[in-house]
């Protein structure tokens, strides 16, 4: 059974993470409260009538369109999630499945992408034309704006900035080739050296029970913890002078968890940064703390859905309510 009703024009926004969803609206350069609910990993059709419903509950309103993030591997032609780790839905065709229960253009990507967005819509309402931004949570993510658009490459894929390689040993054989491992992230990519997970190697290794606690033990002043924040700092600055290199983009933003460890990460970062960049490169780049803070995924969805749709998308005047079987 399929019921329809009008409600005023609006974009949602919707993050799906691998602990939580976030759903909020926008409307003009206004964001809901989102709201938030455990992700239900239990299957693909758990998750997808997860978001199905929580949509539906956005309240009255026409809408536009809808933006989905996920942390995954996205195929942005077809729609579809090409590779996925921590939610259950890998090879799913998930524009199709939401466009076909929902009744609006939807369009998916991913999450660390749509972040990056958001970061580039400035409150003033103007938009960053070129930016780099690097995610260092668990893992390392980011996205690329260029033009005012996300960069996705020739398959969608990209970019995956925490793969490149910041330090690479050669092998023992001595012929010219380099060590790598068969699984990824690869010994000497920006991931396995300047994430979370390699913060909590070094806190480790200094006595302090997880990277979290070194960050804190930073901020209160603890000079072990400084130098712990300080390593993973430089390493990430391999990273930046990389995109700089590359990019020569307006701004660099850092977010993810890690970044709040503030100038504790961005100064050390910048001082690496500078020894690798080219002169005359980047002299106009400014490099910051992420300012989108943690609604930056389910913001950057909804205005996702904005930008593609005035690409040549028609919006619809109503929302269906669908009931599956």
């Amino acid at each position: 059974m399929i019921e329809s009703r009008e409600v005023a024009q609006r974009l949602i926004g919707v993050d799906v993470g691998g602990t939580k969803v976030s759903i909020a609206t926008l409307t003009g350069t206004t964001l809901s409260e989102p709201v938030l609910q455990p992700t239900n990993l239990e299957s693909a059709d758990a998750l997808i009538d997860q978001l199905v419903t929580g949509i539906q509950a956005q309240g009255d309103g026409t809408i536009a369109a809808v933006g989905v993030g996920v942390p995954s591997v996205i195929d942005w032609a077809a729609g579809t999630v090409r590779s996925s780790v921590n939610i259950p839905l890998q090879d799913i065709p998930l524009r199709e499945r939401l466009r076909e229960r929902l009744g609006v253009p939807v369009f998916v990507d991913n999450d660390a992408s749509v972040a990056a967005l958001a970061e580039a819509h400035e409150p003033d309402g103007s938009v960053i034309q070129n930016l780099v931004m690097f995610t260092i949570g668990t893992g390392v993510g980011g996205g690329i704006v260029i033009d005012g658009r996300v960069y996705r490459g020739v398959t969608g894929a990209a970019p995956e900035i925490g793969h490149m390689i910041i330090a690479a040993a050669e092998s023992a054989e001595g012929d010219g080739r380099f060590a790598h491992d068969s699984r990824f992230p690869q010994p000497g990519s920006l991931e396995s050296l300047a994430s979370g997970r390699a913060l909590d190697r070094l806190a480790r290794s200094r006595g302090f029970e997880s990277g979290v606690a070194a960050v804190e033990a930073a901020k209160d002043g603890d000079e072990p913890a400084i130098e712990v924040v300080a390593i993973l700092g430089h390493r990430l600055g391999l990273g930046i002078a990389n995109a700089i290199n590359v990019f020569d983009p307006e701004v660099i933003a850092i977010g993810g968890g890690v970044s709040a460890a503030g100038n504790l990460l961005l100064e050390p970062a910048l001082q690496t940064a500078q020894q690798f960049t080219l002169p005359g490169v980047g002299t106009r780049t400014q490099v910051r703390i992420a300012r989108s803070g943690p609604q930056a995924g389910v913001r950057g969805a909804a205005l996702l859905a904005g930008q593609e749709l005035l690409l040549g998308e028609r919006p619809r005047t109503t929302i269906q309510e669908t009931t599956r079987g």
